[in-house]
């Protein structure tokens, strides 16, 4: 019983240690040659394909709940001139990279593991290896990649469609002054907090594709075994999106000091 019990702890510590080896193994294919660009730019395609529709229309309410939030909190105070401010450092710090990880990873990344599950079983990936092709290099490397470049895209899309929601809700719904709404974002914000949700983005997005990637080529036990790696690489790239986020946050607020207004 005590084996049984022991083997699952450490099961969890088993993968994480083969999944930062496999992420090792992704960061040096990235520098092997040659580079698969097709490849490459289909998967940009495919993945943005899949997740811009839903990114748009999740960054709408993301920014109006925002907007309605910090709004009514800030009326509270008396300084409804910060609205504006507000929102655009809740939606460029945080709504943005988080949006965008979310949909990434329940729509891009589930599509790379079912592809390199299928892939998998189907021993496509070991007759690769036979022949002497690296499917790291060959088929995860310009995945993950396009994950990233299309992350950082869609968090650019979720930024601003987020901010334009939280300014229509705002002078609609609270009568707010679009003057000072938009005459506001620089009073708290700076260039800092833009960089730092395009770091989190690039960084969501390499987190998303390395996981998906590495579950599906681990799959097993057919459609049933493809079908259980989709669902643990959403779950797992979820769980560490939020690990992430909140270190990164910490970094940030320790190396760049916030403006006052």
């Amino acid at each position: 019983m005590s084996a049984i019990t022991s083997a699952k702890v450490l099961k969890p510590i088993g993968t994480a240690g083969s999944l930062f080896a496999f992420g090792l193994d992704v960061f040096r294919g990235m520098f092997r040659r040659p580079f698969q660009l097709r490849e490459f730019i289909q998967q940009a395609w495919f993945i943005a394909s899949v997740t811009i529709v839903p990114t748009a229309l999740v960054a709408i309410p993301f920014g109006a709940v925002i907007a309605l939030q910090v709004g009514g909190l800030i009326k509270q105070f008396g300084a409804q001139s910060f609205v504006g401010s507000a929102s655009v450092l809740a939606v460029v710090r945080e709504a943005g990279p988080i949006a965008t990880a979310l949909l990434v990873a329940g729509a891009g990344g589930s599509a790379i593991a079912a592809d390199l599950g299928a892939r998998k079983i189907r021993e496509e990936l070991d007759a690769m290896m036979v022949l002497g092709i690296d499917p790291i290099q060959r088929l995860v490397v310009p995945r993950v990649l396009a994950a990233m470049l299309v992350s950082v895209f869609l968090n650019g899309l979720v930024s601003v469609v987020g901010v334009a929601g939280g300014y229509v809700f705002n002078v609609i719904m609270q009568h707010g002054t679009p003057g000072a709404y938009l005459a506001s974002f620089t009073a708290l914000a700076q260039m800092a907090d833009v960089w730092q949700g395009l770091v989190k983005a690039l960084v969501f997005g390499l987190i998303a594709a390395i996981v998906a990637a590495y579950k599906g080529m681990n799959a097993g036990g057919g459609p049933k075994g493809v079908g259980d790696a989709v669902n643990e690489s959403v779950v797992i790239t979820f769980l560490l999106l939020f690990i992430v986020n909140f270190v990164m946050t910490a970094i940030y607020f320790q190396l760049v000091p916030s403006k006052t207004g």
